[in-house]
Formats: structure tokens, sequence, C-alpha cells
């Protein structure tokens, strides 16, 4: 759904208070970016606040994170911040925490498990902003013409990957191991294979257990088969995969909720699963958010909850989610998208939210344990690699991040 925004003027004027807030791209044109949501939003509050004035930097998704850690290393600190990791700004005591900023009805309709997420030694600090899912996305088309369903468990997986490419199909799985999302991506796996990257019982890092190494064994044959396509998965990023699907050159892939909307507007029919693993579905499903994050070096802790207590007005959110494809973070936002038709299209994504395990958010070396995977998981299926030593390495950089806290 795109719907358009109005009052897109310049924020920069003089008033009591500046809030600095830098935001994340969400947007592809200039038509959809997200500077437009949030001028508008602004020029919307500033109308209702007076004394306050809202000063927006849109930041690229691959960037904001290094950007606003340059920001806070240089002391000039935003106010407000998305991001992917807030834990290590909070153990510094740089962070406002959620109950000092935000009024008590708006902090209690988030989503507890988002809520839950944003904590930092039982004490929130993170607020979730948007939240996403993955499903197992497979083109309806290519899946008729080789006479084959939609798989179920991993054995499905690889003999609907083999029969697409006795069709001739391109890129029978797309498995996007570049260092745009593959944190993201390596998580849907490992679930798959009943691990992730955590011990379920003390939460410590278990990234080189035994079922995660078997998971990359197993996508190290479907790679050796040639059923993940012409380009090396530690060399292929998200948004090249996502394109290639659009274009109806890739027979499955693991996707977020807009990707949906961009391939059926690009003719694709467009079929859903929850994602297979190895004996079933998946363990659980992945879920993800933006964090937003206060700092407290500009001393502004009022504006700022005014400002946080606005920005989650269920009008203001549904804008947000419509424009971008994402899932609210409140109850009562999420409790419209679902008595609303228009997004239909998304309601299997708000089910697998309920069921999704997250990153491990809260730890502070998440920051560094994930730049760590970027950089490496895509080594465990290439050719002459060993998934065992290249999970083991990035464990032991975890154990070591692990132990600084």
């Amino acid at each position: 759904m795109t719907i358009a925004l109005s009052g897109c003027g310049s924020t920069a004027s003089s008033g009591n208070v500046t809030l600095r807030l830098v935001a994340a791209e969400y947007g592809t044109t200039p038509e959809t970016s997200s500077e437009r949501y949030w001028l508008a939003l602004a020029t919307e509050f500033e109308s209702k606040h007076p004394g306050v004035k809202i000063d927006i930097d849109i930041r690229p998704p691959k960037t904001i994170d290094s950007d606003v850690a340059a920001m806070v290393e240089e002391g000039k600190a935003p106010d407000l911040a998305q991001g992917g990791s807030y834990a290590d700004y909070a153990t510094r005591d740089q962070l406002y925490t959620a109950d000092e900023i935000m009024s008590v009805p708006t902090q209690a309709n988030f989503l507890s498990q988002l809520s839950d997420a944003g904590k930092v030694n039982r004490i929130q600090y993170g607020v979730p902003f948007a939240a996403s899912t993955r499903l197992l996305f497979y083109n309806k088309d290519l899946f008729d013409q080789a006479g084959i369903d939609a798989p179920k468990d991993w054995a499905d997986l690889k003999g609907d990957a083999q029969a697409l490419k006795q069709q001739g199909v391109t890129t029978p799985l797309a498995l996007p191991l570049g260092p745009e999302e593959a944190q993201s991506e390596t998580l849907m796996w490992l679930l798959g294979g009943g691990g992730g990257y955590t011990d379920t019982a003390d939460e410590s890092y278990n990234i080189d257990s035994s079922a995660n190494v078997k998971t990359f064994a197993w996508l190290k044959d479907l790679v050796a088969q040639g059923l993940t396509g012409p380009v090396a998965p530690g060399k292929l990023d998200r948004a090249a995969a996502y394109k290639a699907f659009a274009a109806g050159k890739v027979g499955m892939l693991n996707g977020h909720p807009g990707l949906l909307t961009v391939a059926q507007d690009q003719g694709i029919d467009v079929g859903t699963v929850e994602l297979p693993g190895v004996d079933g579905k998946a363990k659980a499903s992945m879920g993800s958010a933006d964090w937003m994050m206060a700092f407290k070096q500009n001393g502004h802790r009022a504006e700022i909850g005014k400002f946080l207590d606005f920005v989650f007005q269920d009008e203001n959110m549904m804008t947000f989610v419509g424009n971008y494809d994402q899932l609210p973070v409140t109850y009562t936002a999420t409790e419209k998208m679902a008595a609303n038709a228009a997004y239909e299209n998304v309601s299997v994504f708000r089910s697998a939210l309920a069921e999704s395990e997250l990153f491990p958010y809260g730890k502070t070396s998440w920051a560094g344990v994930s730049e760590s995977i970027k950089r490496n998981i895509g080594k465990a299926v290439e050719p002459g690699q060993s998934p065992k030593d290249v999970l083991g390495q990035i464990a032991r950089e975890a154990a070591t991040s692990e132990s600084a806290e």
C-alpha cells in the first residue's frame, strides 16, 4: 500500500527546542522516501507543540548503525535514532529508559514480545518501531510448470529445487548470504535445522552447535548441486535476490512482507508457506525489529517523550506500515490491521511474528557478532571450506565479545 503524505516542508527552523532524529531510509525512490513520512509527521507534531522543532536526518539502512555510532563517538549524539542495536549504548548509560520518556499508555501498548526484546538487564531501553518476519516465497507459475507443490520440509525443498533446475530455472533457490542481511538469512536456516544463535537454557551463544553445523553442511550440498543459482551465496545480497525473484528468475527464497507487494506488482503469482525445517516446519520464524533509541546527551527528555507518544499513535503507525509493508509494534495498531481488509496480504506474517524468534538484541556483543556473521558466513558453503570451521570461527569471536560484556 502507498499512502500519500502532505505537508512535506523543511523542519530546520528555530524553536525553543530542536530534536534531531536520525532515521532509516525505507523507501526505494524519492517519491517513497522515508523523509516524506517523517517530514509530514514532524509538520503535524510541530503545529501541536509550538516550542519543539524536529530536525530529520535520513540515512541508508546499510550505514545507519555505523553513522550513529560515529556521531556518538564524536560527542554529537542525536536525540533520537533508529538502529539495529541499542544494548551497547544502554550499558554505557547513554540512553533514556523507556519509562523515563514515554507515557504509561504508550509503553504498555507495545507487543510484549518486542518490549522484552528491547530490555538490557530487565530494563527497556530499545523502543520497537517497526517489525517484520519471514516466510518462504515461491513462484507459483514456475512450480506449476515443474509439476511440484510447495515444500513442507527440507526434503521437499531439495526435490523442488532439483525439479526447477531441470526446467531451466536460473535460480531454483536463492540463498543470499552476502553482507547486506546475512545475519537474517542465516538465522532462518538455523531455526529450520532446530538450532539458532543462542542456547535456550542460558541464552549464551551457541553458533557452532551440532545442529547448526549440520544445517550448513546441508546448505553447502545444495550449492554444490547448482541449486542456488549462478552467484555464490556469499556474494549475493538480499536486494539482488529479491529483484531476481520479482523478475521471475527465482523459484524460491525467504522473503519479508515488502517483497510480496513488489513481486505481485511485477506480475508474479506468489505463494507463501511457513519456513520449512528438516522434519517439518521450522521451530520458529525469524522475527526482526528496528529500534528507536533516545540519547541523554542533549537532555531533551520531556520533548522526546512527547514526540514518541505522538509517533506511536495508531494513525501514524498505520501510515508507516502501510507505506513500507511492515508490521505494527503496538497492540491497538495490530488490531486495526487485522480488521482492515486492505492488509489481508500480510495477515500470515502477523501470525508468524507471534511465534517468531528474534535476534539477541539485548546483548551488547550482538552488533559485533552480527558483523562477524555478515563477513564470514558465506564461506561456510564455499567449495573447499568446512562449515564446522567457519561456524567455529564466528563462535570464538562471539565468545570473546560476550566475555567482555
